[in-house]
């Protein structure tokens, strides 16, 4: 789930496939965005609050007109120059560099860009919090931090970039951790 910029409007990915946009003012459903092939695991919204990008459990990179739900075939394209105000999705341009050789993506269970869009941090399965500079390209140097006993389910940064929050799975710990 992710709120627009403006707070007028939410954004709930479903295991129907299908994001649902809600207007918060009397929470009635604005928009059906319809196409994905598997369940969705994170969206984002762009900074004016006119368009989304989703990703699916099989992969999929979407990208949705949000007054009207439709998909944007040619988002891939005609989005090169959005400004978004969230990076969550770990399938996109800007997050390409973040899988290792020799992985399929499934052992990356979060994403989580940075206020200022200088960070892409990911959790993996390996109880790692990698930080990256955005975008990230393959061969980029990454900084591994190690906390967790295993997967890391879910990664945030403070409003102020000065900390980031991971969340362990097996662990069942919610750990802070100070951006020097």
């Amino acid at each position: 789930m992710a709120f627009s910029p403006d707070q007028k409007w939410l954004a709930v990915g479903s295991h129907d496939n299908n994001v649902y946009i809600y207007d918060t003012c009397d929470w009635s459903l604005k928009a059906t965005c319809k196409g994905h092939s598997s369940f969705i695991i994170a969206l984002d919204w762009s900074t004016d609050g006119t368009l989304l990008r989703t990703n699916s459990g099989d992969y999929e990179l979407l990208f949705w007109n949000a007054a009207d739900g439709a998909q944007d075939p040619s988002g891939r394209s005609n989005t090169v120059g959005t400004d978004w105000a969230t990076t969550t999705v770990k399938f996109s341009w800007n997050t390409e560099g973040i899988f290792p050789r020799g992985v399929d993506g499934t052992h990356i269970n979060g994403v989580a860009g940075s206020t200022d869009k200088s960070l892409i941090a990911a959790g993996d399965d390996f109880g790692l919090v990698t930080l990256f500079r955005d975008p990230v390209r393959k061969g980029h140097k990454a900084r591994c931090y190690r906390g967790h006993s295993e997967h890391v389910t879910s990664v945030k940064f403070s409003d102020d970039d000065g900390y980031l929050w991971s969340a362990g799975g097996y662990d069942q710990t919610v750990m802070q951790w100070k951006r020097c």
